[in-house]
């Protein structure tokens, strides 16, 4: 694969990933999409386990979201600021703590937010706790599975 087609495969995962925070827009599909496309254009082992381990960890994303209580889930579970912050908390996260990171620094990320916007710790603990009930730990499971799932491309796009 040459990498034109990498870079393009990195820009529809990237896609992707944003799409996640994005309500309507079928982020997790973009991703899946990406790896299928990778896999299929260089068809070597490590490509179709990436695609195996996707599908596998997409399906348990699903069932995770499903399992989630369903108080008030709403498309609109926070606003487009929040939702900025929450995203860019979560990739810095994800990076800064690798893997695990991703978790915390959304929902700091959330925090921070809602504390800019209302100024004090009381309020904001209560914001974030209600913009994870309504959806957030929703959008946070299916990020957090995406985001997994495009460390692996790039970890076998690297070293593999």
């Amino acid at each position: 694969m040459g990498v034109w087609d990498l870079v393009l495969v990195g820009l529809v995962l990237l896609l992707g990933l944003c799409g996640v925070l994005v309500p309507g827009v079928p982020g997790s599909w973009l991703v899946w999409a990406a790896v299928m496309w990778w896999a299929l254009k260089d068809p070597q082992p490590v490509a179709w386990w990436v695609l195996v381990g996707a599908t596998v960890a997409l399906f348990l994303s699903q069932v995770a979201r499903w399992a989630l209580p369903p108080r008030r889930l709403r498309p609109n579970w926070a606003s487009l600021r929040m939702t900025v912050y929450a995203g860019v908390g979560s990739f810095l996260g994800f990076f800064l703590i690798p893997v695990v990171g991703s978790i915390p620094g959304f929902m700091a990320g959330a925090y921070l937010e809602a504390r800019l916007r209302l100024g004090r710790h009381g309020e904001a603990r209560a914001a974030l706790r209600t913009a994870m009930r309504a959806g957030g730990s929703s959008v946070l499971a299916e990020l957090f599975t995406c985001q997994l799932i495009a460390g692996a491309w790039l970890g076998a796009v690297i070293w593999g």
